[in-house]
C-alpha cells in the first residue's frame, strides 16, 4: 500500500510539474524542452533500461544476500555504460554536426538520460526488495526537488535548458541523499561477472529493443512536427502526448510495480505454471483499470482542458489527445498486460517484431494520410501504429497457448465502462470547468467502483477486502 501511495504522489507531482513547465515556457520553448527530454528518454531506453529490467526480473532480497555478484555486475555495467556514452557524446558534439536542437540542449538531454537511468535503476532495485519505505523516500525527495528546481527553472528563466538542469539535479539528488541505504554489502567491482551480464542481456535486450522502437514513434513524430510546423506546434503535440501518456502510464505502472513483482516471486517460489496463472489475473486487473481510465480521460477532456491546461494550449490539446487516446490505451495494454507473458517465460524476442510492425505502420500511415494543417495526421498515425502492435502481439502470444484472463472479467470491465460512459456523457455537455470536472470524476469513480464491487470484476473486490481486513482488525483491537 505504501508503494501505491508513493506512486499516487508521483503521479500528482509529475502532472503539476509538467503543466507548470509548459505554462512558464510557452508552446515554442516547451517544444524544445519536450523534444530534448524525449531524446533523453530514448537514450536512456537504449543504454540503461536493460539494467532496470534485469534488476526487476532477477534481483530480490534473497538474491541480495545469496548472490552479491548480481548486484556487483549491475553496478559495474552502469558505470561502464555511462562512461562509454560520455565519450561518444563528446565526440558527437565536437564533430561539427548540427541538429534542429542546439548542441547545449542535446548535451543536457544526454546528461538527463544518465540521471534518469540512475534513478530508474535504483528504484527498480528497491522495488524488487519490496522496500516500501525507501522507495517512498526516493519518490518524495525527487518530486520535491523537481517541483522547486524544474518548475522553478522554467519560471525564473523561461528556459528549456534551465528546466532540464533542474530535472537532472532532482533525479540525481534523490539518489545521492539515499546512497547509504542503497548500498549492498560485499558487492565489490571485482565480483562482477561477464556471464551474469550476458544472461541479463539475453533477457533484457529484446524488451529494450521493443521499447526503443515504441519510443522512437512519438520522438520521430515530434521531430516531424518541428520540421513541418515549427516548435510551437511541437509544443502543442508534446503536451497532449506527455499528459495523456503520463496519465495512462502512471495508472499502468502503479499496477505493474506490485503485480509483476508478485508474478516474479510466484515463479521463483511455485514454478512457471502458477506464475502464468498470476500473469493472467494481473492482465485482467490491468484491463479492468486501464479501459475505464482511458474512457474517463476522454469524457472529462473539455473540463480538464479548461481547468488545468494552460490557456496557450487549449483547443489543440483536447483535439490531439482525443486522436491519441486509443493508441495510449493500446500501449498500456502491451506494456503491462501482454509483455509479462513473454517476460515471465523469458522469451522476449517476439516483442521486437511487434514493435517493428508498429514503426512500419506509422511510416505507412504518414505516407497515406493527407497532410493536415496541424499535427493531427501525426497523432492518427501514432495511434494506428500502437493499435497494430497490440493486435500483432496478441496473435503471437496466442501461438504459445498462454493462460488468458477469464472472458467474464473482460466483458464485465467493458460493461462497467459503458455504464460509466452513459452516465457521464450528459455531464460532458455542461459548461467545462473545475466544478464539472470534480462532478465527473466523482460520478465516474462511484459508478465504476459500484459495478466492480457488485460483480467482483477481476477479483478486485476480493483483493480489496483481503487488504482491508487486517487494517480493520488492528483498528478494532485498539
Amino acid at each position: 500500500m505504501k508503494v501505491l501511495a508513493a506512486y499516487f504522489v508521483n503521479i500528482v507531482c509529475n502532472f503539476a510539474i509538467g503543466l507548470l513547465v509548459a505554462k512558464f515556457l510557452g508552446p515554442a520553448e516547451y517544444g524544445r524542452f519536450a523534444l530534448a527530454f524525449a531524446i533523453a528518454i530514448a537514450v536512456q531506453a537504449a543504454f540503461f533500461d536493460w539494467l532496470r529490467l534485469g534488476a526487476t526480473r532477477f534481483y530480490s532480497e534473497r538474491a541480495r544476500s545469496e548472490d552479491p555478484a548480481l548486484r556487483a555486475t549491475l553496478d559495474v555495467a552502469f558505470v561502464l555504460v555511462a562512461f562509454g556514452m560520455a565519450i561518444a557524446a563528446c565526440l558527437l558534439l565536437f564533430s561539427g554536426v548540427r541538429f534542429a536542437l542546439s548542441n547545449g540542449l542535446i548535451a543536457l538531454a544526454l546528461v538527463a538520460s544518465v540521471s534518469n537511468g540512475m534513478f530508474d535503476y535504483n528504484t527498480a532495485l528497491v522495488r524488487a526488495r519490496f522496500h516500501d519505505r525507501l522507495y517512498t523516500r526516493l519518490i518524495v525527495v525527487k518530486n520535491i526537488l523537481a517541483l522547486l528546481l524544474t518548475g522553478g527553472g522554467a519560471f525564473w528563466f523561461g528556459s528549456a535548458k534551465m528546466a532540464l538542469i533542474g530535472s537532472i539535479i532532482s533525479l540525481s539528488g534523490s539518489i545521492i541523499t539515499a546512497r547509504a541505504s542503497l548500498h549492498d554489502q560485499g558487492t565489490a567491482p571485482r565480483q562482477a561477472s561477464l556471464a551474469i551480464a550476458k544472461a541479463i542481456m539475453r533477457y533484457s535486450l529484446p524488451i529494450v529493443g521493443a521499447n526503443l522502437l515504441y519510443i522512437a514513434i512519438p520522438l520521430a513524430n515530434r521531430s516531424l512536427a518541428a520540421i513541418l510546423y515549427g516548435f510551437s506546434e511541437t509544443g502543442q503535440f508534446s503536451l497532449a502526448y506527455d499528459i495523456g501518456s503520463k496519465a495512462v502510464q502512471a495508472i499502468g505502472s502503479t499496477l505493474d510495480v506490485v503485480l509483476f513483482q508478485i508474478a516474479v516471486a510466484m515463479h521463483e517460489r511455485d514454478g512457471a505454471t502458477k506464475a502464468s496463472v498470476q500473469v493472467a489475473r494481473n492482465m485482467a486487473i490491468v484491463i479492468a483499470i486501464v479501459l475505464p481510465a482511458c474512457t474517463g480521460i476522454w469524457l472529462i477532456l473539455p473540463s480538464l482542458q479548461q481547468a488545468v491546461v494552460p490557456a496557450a494550449y487549449r483547443g489543440p490539446f483536447g483535439h490531439l489527445l482525443t486522436l491519441m487516446m486509443a493508441g495510449l490505451f493500446s500501449s498500456a495494454i502491451i506494456q503491462f498486460g501482454i509483455n509479462p507473458i513473454f517476460q515471465i517465460a523469458k522469451r522476449t524476442a517476439p516483442l521486437v517484431g511487434a514493435a517493428l510492425i508498429a514503426c512500419v505502420v506509422d511510416v505507412l500511415l504518414l505516407m497515406i494520410l493527407p497532410r493536415s494543417a496541424d499535427a493531427s495526421s501525426l497523432a492518427i498515425a501514432q495511434t494506428g501504429a500502437y493499435v497494430a502492435a497490440l493486435g500483432v502481439l496478441v496473435f503471437i502470444a496466442t501461438l504459445s497457448k498462454p493462460q488468458w484472463p477469464r472472458l467474464r472479467d473482460i466483458v464485465l470491465a467493458a460493461l462497467g465502462t459503458a455504464a460509466m460512459a452513459a452516465a457521464l456523457l450528459p455531464l460532458r455537455q455542461h459548461d467545462p470547468g473545475l466544478i464539472t470536472l470534480i462532478e465527473q470524476v466523482l460520478a465516474g469513480t462511484i459508478i465504476y467502483g459500484l459495478f466492480v464491487a457488485l460483480f467482483d470484476v477481476a477479483n478486485m473486490r476480493e483483493i480489496l477486502i483481503a487488504r482491508l481486513r487486517p487494517i480493520v482488525a488492528r483498528f478494532a483491537a485498539q
